[in-house]
């Protein structure tokens, strides 16, 4: 393909200024055409900053998508809108990246698979995590083998206090919920894969709203508001799989601990464990002895990688745009997403009724 891919932002706040524009705008092959959002100076803003010359801005998506020149649309917007702006892009004729969570239910997200194998257009989730050296690597050697029959794992997914407080964040109605449907997605969509397991059984969750009623709370994005915190802040899971394998969920935005992570994972094998609490640790037993290895995670043998620099941002932008270009499928595929999806609804459903929840 010698002409340059034609792609869309629909939501330029947050998540698109940090993350996709800067991302896509280092990508050759990529020319940024089109903005909207339901605030037009935002998408003006974009178009100035990112766009080609002569870049449309919009105000209502379905204006947008009447573009027939346009190849690809990144939708940024809240998640209660993720479905609705996916599936009519894909309707559209046009691929499509979703920013994480892939939707706010999971029937939501199982319409976006099904559109996507409708018209055979690609869909893929905004899971940036996966694209980092630690990642790949466990990744790899999980998929080597070398752990053995993983039947343990954590997903972290915790901050002590890191409330965002700007946007939607702490809107039920527009977000699903807190901290579980915005960073725990990332931990466990990362265990789900370098698990390379799919398939849950039973999901038992709880969540929590202890520290949301604080006035004038410590916290890195300055005190919230307790009349407009209306999700959990803090929740947590416990999934079991078709296989037997355990996997403990723990995602927080305020918590009064000291073990903070974020986007990570521990495992557990027969053969041998792994954790990314500093740096990518692998342990095990060898000659009747336990050893620690600390993995080098320096430049070089590492998938995607382009030769100079790269964000995990800025390699998912570029992977993804090569799998349109390759006809290739991208590294975070919209099945596995949906399963993602599941398990974090589960969990709040398992909260609210007091009860396991059981997959057919």
């Amino acid at each position: 393909m010698s002409e340059k891919l034609k792609v869309a932002i629909v939501g330029c706040g947050g998540i698109a200024n940090g993350k996709h524009m800067p991302s896509l705008s280092k990508v050759e092959q990529v020319e940024l055409v089109a903005f909207c959002d339901i605030i037009v100076e935002k998408a003006e803003q974009a178009a100035a900053k990112f766009g080609v010359e002569g870049a449309k801005v919009y105000e209502d998506y379905k204006e947008l998508l009447a573009d027939s020149s346009i190849d690809v649309v990144h939708v940024c917007t809240p998640n209660s809108s993720h479905a609705e702006i996916s599936i009519a892009a894909l309707e559209s004729n046009k691929h499509v990246m979703c920013e994480k969570p892939m939707a706010k239910t999971s029937e939501e997200a199982k319409q976006m698979v099904e559109a996507a194998k409708r018209t055979g257009k690609k869909l893929t989730i905004g899971y940036n995590n996966r694209f980092r050296p630690d990642s790949l690597h466990l990744h790899n050697v999980s998929a080597r083998g070398d752990l053995g029959e993983v039947y343990y794992a954590k997903a972290h997914a915790i901050r002590r206090r890191a409330v965002p407080t700007w946007g939607v964040f702490l809107d039920e109605e527009k977000q699903g919920g807190g901290p579980l449907i915005d960073i725990g997605t990332h931990a466990l969509d990362l265990t789900l894969w370098t698990m390379d397991n799919y398939k849950p059984k039973a999901v038992l969750g709880t969540t929590y709203h202890k520290l949301g009623h604080m006035e004038n709370a410590a916290n890195a994005f300055g005190s919230w508001d307790p009349e407009k915190f209306k999700v959990e802040d803090s929740a947590f899971g416990f999934i079991t799989m078709e296989n037997g394998a355990t996997i403990v969920l723990e995602s927080s935005w305020a918590l009064n601990t000291l073990d903070v992570d974020e986007a990570k994972v521990s495992l557990s094998g027969t053969l041998a464990g792994a954790d990314m609490k500093d740096g990518l640790r692998i342990n095990g037993e060898e000659f009747s002895r336990l050893y620690t290895k600390k993995v080098d995670l320096g430049v070089g043998g590492v998938a995607f990688y382009g030769g100079k620099a790269e964000s995990d941002s800025d390699i998912e932008a570029r992977q993804w745009i090569e799998s349109i270009i390759n006809d290739t499928e991208p590294l975070v595929k919209p099945e596995q997403a949906f399963v993602v999806t599941q398990i974090l609804e589960a969990i709040y459903e398992s909260a609210k009724t007091g009860k396991a929840v059981y997959f057919d």
